[in-house]
């Protein structure tokens, strides 16, 4: 069994932003079902240790939302460990959120180590509590539990079509640690968590292929979505995203199970219930999701 909350759906920024204007954030504003904070999920193979994926700014209010979250005494906290993909800022903040104490292990390839180890503020992660470990490319890996005792949940990253992190563009080159997704396997079920991503390569679809979950990302629904809103001059794939136009078709054959779409960004049209492109990702087979909601393989 692998247990699964999503914290948050949305792409950098949430929805609304808290900057725009756009359709869509001036109806999250009137509408509080249509928010959105920034993408993560909690993994579980017992339902009582918890795993994040990526921890986005968000984090201190997505685990107030979450009780299955909750401390269960005066200092406790069911999560033992928080497993990076990227090093990009709505990926990594909410680290300086779990910063009081509270031991956990934090998991993430060498590159994205070296980002927050140069960077002084993470400094505020005590390095007696929170023990950080290095993850390679297809290296499979099993997290702990507090005890140090196996977890359950098999871990395999493999490296994505993606780009450097925002903040390094023009200081750092490309690396193959830049940009993760993740097989998780557990009693024959398997978990792919890719909600960055450039293009289905074939090596991407190899590991996609027959999974019996997968969160995919779904940051906009076409490629030149920001330039034709006026909201920006970049393409998805200048920022190292597939359009879901594009994504649907290329994992329609791929006999996966439930396809979820994360990391969907607040310009999109699919968040809207009514509009015709959710009524297209529906039909093709694709979950929206909401904050909070919960899965199970």
């Amino acid at each position: 069994m692998i247990k699964i909350v999503i914290l948050g759906s949305a792409a950098g920024g949430g929805l609304p932003q808290w900057n725009c204007g756009c359709d869509n954030c001036l109806t999250a504003r009137r509408e509080p079902g249509l928010r959105a904070s920034q993408a993560s999920i909690a993994i579980s193979g017992d339902g009582e240790h918890w795993f994040l994926i990526n921890a986005s700014p968000d984090l201190r209010q997505q685990i107030v939302d979450t009780p299955v979250l909750h401390p269960r005494a005066l200092r406790h906290s069911p999560i033992a460990g928080v497993i990076l993909t990227n090093g990009e800022v709505d990926a990594v903040t909410g680290l300086l959120s779990l910063r009081e104490g509270s031991p956990f292990t934090l998991y993430a390839h060498q590159r994205v180590q070296e980002i927050l180890r140069a960077n002084s503020i993470f400094n505020a992660l005590n390095p007696e509590k929170v023990t950080r470990i290095a993850i390679e490319t297809s290296v499979a890996f099993e997290p702990t539990l507090p005890d140090g005792s196996g977890s359950g949940l098999l871990i395999e990253p493999f490296i994505a079509p993606g780009k450097t992190t925002l903040y390094l563009e023009g200081v750092a080159e490309n690396d193959e640690g830049d940009t993760l997704g993740l097989r998780i396997t557990r009693n024959g079920k398997v978990l792919v968590f890719l909600a960055a991503c450039a293009a289905v390569t074939p090596e991407a679809a190899d590991r996609l292929a027959g999974a019996d979950l997968v969160f995919f990302d779904g940051t906009l629904w076409r490629d030149d979505e920001l330039i034709a809103l006026g909201l920006g001059q970049k393409t998805g794939q200048r920022m190292g995203h597939i359009a879901m136009d594009v994504a649907m078709p290329a994992l329609a054959d791929l006999g996966i199970g439930r396809k979820v779409f994360l990391h969907i960004n607040n310009s999109n049209p699919a968040w809207r219930r009514d509009a015709p492109e959710r009524l297209q990702a529906e039909q093709a087979g694709w979950i929206i999701p909401a904050d909070g909601m919960e899965m199970t393989l």
